[in-house]
């Protein structure tokens, strides 16, 4: 049995791309799977007490996670070893000052630069036009304080392959909540932002009844105001059915269910939803592919001994990871061993059901679903007590609910995104249906097949016939099935579950209404949904003038200049035209006459003439092209240059002055590493090399 046995094509282009260990020159110091999964086993097992615990520790989590039973985040894989943060989840406060959200900008900035996504609650701050008395002016809000954390991200962001994610919160009942609803229709805003309102239990009732709520001025610290609650939900709606933002987070359910409550308020969650943490903590994350624990022959398909074996593996490695990390803050550290919370979660579920003939919404499921979960959770609990007893609880479990009690941990359940991690262990993302079974991606010239290996082998017995029911994807489930199965998990998750609503292109406004009152209804934390091509479309419906553009008649005489810039497929000549002292006409050159790279090049140099002669703005050509990914990504002296059009761009950015609003980020449907095509999700990951756009 070789290192690689097992593993995908795919699973091996995203562990060489993104987790193997490489030296200042960028050779692999990893060769192989193991290579990559002893050094991050050896390393967490360095928690262990002695060295005979340290061996034994290291070679079982070496065994579950070459055997994809348990993988975890993907900060874990990437930085164990390394001297770098191995959790995945932050949250930051920000509190009603200059020198708290500067602060936080700073400490979001370095976060980031580790890899963690953070949360922000952006309640505190005053509303917009609050008079400032230090300065005698007014408040620019907190919307304008969402945005400069979304700069910093970006700036963060330029300097490596890791997109920083950010969650921004906001209460109902804060003064600003409708510009925070509205804030990221146009498709520029923050995109390095999901957002969600904080939907207080007095605001869903106030839909419920049709009545009004209490808006609070957090600054002057009383009522100032009462908006209509249906009107502003129904904003929050049309937004989600726009965008996919926001979602919703139900504050007052998170806070009555959260175990640590007598350290104060949670008020924001990371980037996805999943994890609700105080001020300064972290959570590290894992899951366990289920499907491999299908076994035809029992009574119930599925071997309990030995999924309870993993769990317990499982809690200890990520208890571990607690002891072995690198914290970015001093205050993120001691909160975070204070509570020492962890999230082990599940990946793999629908692959289950496939092998089990159940459908994914489907009585029999959810009702398994519940098992599942309550199994996970009660077993966990049990081995987060043995550690206790080994190691000691918590340190604040005087002021949780385990008070008077042993307990390690003071969570133990996450179900949390797997996009990249699903796609090394081979198996479904998370709790999340299949998006599709067959899905072709392109890669400039060439073409990446990816067929649900389920899915392939039920084709390849069965030629010709029509799949059965259980072969179903995200759209062809009602979002009443999406939401009833988060909320079957919810019911024994101790922290939270990230799960996609997803929706067909065709859902009306009214799905979306009765997704958000089921999920709060059936006891979730929170909602996310997505509608399909819902980004694309935005694009598409933008305003243009009605006047019909011709392109101008070409002079025969014209002004140009050339430059050069570094690709990956070689140099890359950009000659740009002049006519009437604007530019005119775009010629780009790369290789030889004939090769593909060659007519990619003069092919978009022509539609970049075309459009110059028509008039666009050269601003707006640089807009579209800023940023798409290809197969060669390179470093020049003038930063990264992804693709072909990405250095044109960059040229054209030399003549015409930088771009900073890229819409093409928000509504990409190709991976910004690889140039993958991606499937249409809120938070796609790429096939190809498992870039994902939420992390």
């Amino acid at each position: 049995m070789t290192d690689t046995q097992g593993f995908s094509p795919n699973a091996l282009r995203i562990l060489k791309a993104r987790y193997f260990m490489k030296n200042e020159k960028g050779d692999l110091l990893d060769k192989t799977p193991s290579d990559l999964f002893r050094r991050v086993a050896g390393h967490v097992a360095g928690a262990e007490r002695n060295a005979e615990d340290r061996r034994t520790w290291a070679r079982t989590f070496t065994e579950v996670m070459m055997a994809r039973d348990f993988l975890p985040n993907s900060p874990t894989l990437t930085g164990a070893g390394r001297g770098m943060c191995l959790s995945a989840c932050f949250v930051l406060p920000i509190e009603d000052s200059m020198e708290s959200i500067f602060g936080t900008v700073k400490n979001a900035a370095l976060v980031h630069k580790e890899g963690g996504g953070t949360g922000f609650d952006f309640s505190r701050l005053r509303p917009k036009g609050s008079f400032v008395r230090k300065t005698q002016g007014v408040a620019s809000g907190p919307i304008s304080f969402l945005k400069v954390i979304d700069a910093a991200t970006e700036a963060v962001k330029q300097g490596g392959t890791r997109r920083g994610a950010n969650m921004g919160i906001l209460r109902a009942d804060h003064p600003d909540i409708e510009e925070f609803i509205l804030m990221k229709k146009d498709g520029k805003t923050l995109g390095n932002f999901n957002i969600s309102v904080a939907a207080t239990d007095a605001f869903m009732e106030a839909v419920r009844k049709g009545t009004s709520y209490v808006i609070h001025d957090p600054y002057r610290n009383k009522a100032v105001d009462r908006k209509d609650a249906r009107k502003v939900f129904r904003m929050i709606v049309e937004s989600a059915w726009a965008i996919g933002d926001p979602g919703l987070i139900f504050i007052d359910r998170i806070n009555k269910d959260n175990p640590t409550r007598g350290l104060g308020t949670i008020d924001a969650t990371n980037p996805c939803g999943e994890q609700p943490l105080h001020a300064y903590e972290s959570c590290n994350l894992g899951s366990i592919n289920v499907s491999h624990f299908f076994v035809a022959e029992r009574k119930d398909h599925f071997d309990w001994d030995r999924f309870a074996e993993v769990i317990g593996v499982a809690v200890r490695f990520l208890d571990d990871v607690i002891d072995v990390n690198e914290y970015p803050l001093p205050q993120i550290e001691a909160m975070s061993k204070g509570n020492r919370r962890i999230g082990l979660g599940v990946m793999g579920w629908a692959d289950l059901l496939i092998k089990m003939k159940l459908g994914y919404d489907a009585p029999a499921a959810l009702a398994f679903a519940e098992k599942l979960a309550s199994f996970l959770r009660t077993t966990a609990t049990d081995e987060s007590r043995k550690l206790a007893r080994l190691r000691g609880s918590f340190p604040n479990i005087s002021r949780s609910v385990y008070k008077g009690t042993k307990m390690r941990n003071a969570t133990v359940f996450t179900i949390a995104p797997t996009g990249t991690i699903s796609r090394i262990a081979g198996c479904s993302s998370s709790i999340e249906p299949v998006f599709a079974f067959e899905f072709t991606s392109r890669i400039i010239d060439s073409e990446i097949k990816d067929l649900h290996p389920l899915y392939e082998e039920w084709k390849e017995r069965n030629p010709g016939k029509k799949p059965p029911d259980y072969f179903v994807t995200a759209h062809d489930i009602p979002p009443e099935g999406h939401v009833r199965t988060q909320a079957a998990y919810q019911k024994h998750v101790d922290n939270s579950v990230s799960k996609t609503i997803n929706l067909p292109h065709g859902a009306a406004l009214k799905d979306v209404e009765t997704a958000y009152l089921l999920a709060y209804d059936l006891g979730t934390k929170g909602i996310t949904i997505y509608r399909d091509g819902c980004r694309d479309e935005q694009v598409l419906t933008k305003t243009v003038p009605a006047e019909k553009r011709m392109p101008q008649e070409r002079p025969d005489t014209l002004t140009s200049v050339t430059d050069k810039i570094k690709t990956g497929f070689g140099n890359l000549y950009v000659t740009i035209s002049y006519f009437n002292q604007k530019p005119f006409e775009v010629f780009a050159s790369i290789g030889k006459s004939g090769y593909t790279t060659m007519a990619d090049a003069e092919a978009i140099g022509r539609l970049v003439s075309l459009a110059l002669r028509s008039g666009v703005d050269p601003k707006e050509v640089v807009n579209q092209l800023n940023g798409i990914g290809g197969s060669e990504p390179i470093f020049t002296e003038g930063g990264l240059v992804t693709s072909i059009p990405d250095a044109i761009a960059k040229v054209l950015e030399r003549h015409f002055g930088s771009v900073k609003n890229h819409t093409k980020d928000l509504f990409q449907s190709i991976c910004k590493m690889c140039g993958a095509t991606l499937p249409d999700e809120k938070c796609p990951t790429c096939p190809n090399c498992g870039w994902n756009k939420c992390s």
